[in-house]
């Protein structure tokens, strides 16, 4: 039951406008990413991917990781967003019906101040 609740609400999240704060985080437009979480012509759609950058802190990493399962770390690195030193990078994607949920999730968080989209090389 609860996973049909959950299913639910993770397909009216990816039909639904972004609201309040979230437009001022996310800096890419989520009308281009299909119900799946793919953008691209159809015959080569593929998952977006994002950078956001979150406190250094172990609190945070799970935090994060609770949300965004598809969330991997780069404690080095300051990505093209710029984390700072006292920053860790994040990079996720959008792949799967429930992107619009992760993504306001991540942007409700009170220390990200940014998600953008990431352009993996």
């Amino acid at each position: 039951m609860l996973a049909a609740v959950l299913a639910l609400v993770a397909v009216a999240a990816a039909a639904v406008e972004p609201q309040g704060p979230v437009l001022g985080v996310i800096g890419f437009d989520l009308c281009e990413i299909d119900a799946d979480g793919l953008v691209g012509p159809p015959g080569g759609k593929v998952a977006l991917d994002y950078e956001l950058c979150i406190p250094v802190g172990e609190r945070f990493v799970a935090e994060v990781q609770a949300i965004d399962d598809s969330a991997r770390f780069q404690p080095h690195s300051p990505g093209r967003i710029g984390c700072g030193p006292d920053q860790v990078l994040v990079l996720g994607n959008t792949q799967g019906p429930d992107f619009a949920f992760v993504l306001q999730r991540l942007a409700d968080l009170p220390y990200v101040e940014r998600i953008e989209r990431a352009w993996l090389e």
